[in-house]
């Protein structure tokens, strides 16, 4: 099952296009990682997913095929703003309370146990706790919905490192204990490069590289040599970026699965989901193969 399908899916905004042409399939038990720099198109997939807002193009379903904002998927989807959807003037319990008469489905024992297990006061107002504090009640009073599928917008930009990985230690439980797919909006690719198994990257309002990290890790490589030869294997080789400096040169290189042998006086690392994911936001027409892709050239600084 795909958690979340588009075909051709565009939202115009006026006469700005925030996403177009958006063909995309999101199967069913990953942690996929969204990720793509601002104005690329992220809060405005996720909002058509979740239903907030509606498509000027193309199909976008979930779950299965159920119609994006329909009652049936709406049951099974729960979703995170970046701006943590609380009322600030009600407490905790307040909270729990409102969410529970709000929703066809949630488990309030559950909600209840986990925010005592954190020692969040239910009796203190949202805005009276600390940014950890709201960002778990907020995570709380989505996963008590007992989702299928998680969506997740932006939600540890405001965190400190320590709520940040207390944060998705909850999310992993929730993936590990009930089965939960998780979409993930983030800018912090540290942190997604430890918990994703899946990349959706967009640029430009559109999708550029999609599938299994494992997969897209495995058809690319980094080869470090001689500045001076770098001309002759970006013309010949899939080079998704470069970074040259006076002596040594550094080319992200697609090789779709191929074993072609590594140049004389070069070095072959793997790459990293960091380094990929950089590299594709750089340079969007790179995701354009098979055939020679377009490299970007970024000098290295050089310090005497």
């Amino acid at each position: 099952m795909n958690v979340i399908e588009s075909i051709g899916l565009g939202k115009r905004y006026g006469n700005t296009w925030a996403l177009h042409d958006c063909t995309l399939a999101i199967p069913e038990g990953h942690v996929a990682a969204l990720v793509g720099p601002n104005g690329a198109g992220k809060t405005t997939l996720l909002n058509l997913a979740v239903g907030l807002t509606a498509q000027t193009a193309g199909i976008v379903t979930v779950l299965g095929g159920k119609p994006a904002g329909s009652s049936a998927a709406l049951d099974g989807i729960a979703f995170v703003a970046q701006d943590m959807p609380l009322y600030q003037n009600l407490s905790g319990a307040d909270m729990l309370h409102l969410t529970r008469n709000l929703n066809r489905r949630f488990d309030a024992g559950y909600a209840k146990d986990r925010l005592g297990d954190l020692d969040i006061p239910l009796e203190r107002k949202a805005g009276k706790m600390s940014g950890g504090q709201q960002a778990q009640l907020a995570l709380t009073l989505a996963l008590a919905r007992r989702p299928q599928l998680l969506v997740l917008d932006e939600p540890m930009a405001m965190l400190d490192p320590l709520a940040r990985h207390d944060f998705m230690a909850t999310v992993m439980t929730a993936i590990a204990d009930d089965g939960v797919s998780v979409l993930l909006s983030s800018h912090v690719l540290a942190e997604l490069e430890r918990v994703a198994d899946y990349l959706v990257l967009l640029s430009g309002g559109s999708v550029q590289v999609a599938g299994e990290v494992d997969d897209l890790l495995s058809c690319h490589r980094v080869l470090t040599g001689p500045a001076a030869e770098a001309g002759e294997y970006i013309k010949r080789l899939n080079v998704v970026y470069v970074r040259r400096g006076e002596a040594q040169a550094h080319l992200l290189v697609r090789t779709n699965g191929t074993t072609e042998p590594v140049p004389p006086g070069w070095e072959a690392h793997p790459v990293s989901l960091e380094e990929l994911t950089l590299a594709y936001m750089r340079d969007p027409a790179a995701a354009a193969l098979p055939g020679p892709a377009r490299a970007v050239v970024q000098p290295m600084e050089v310090r005497n």
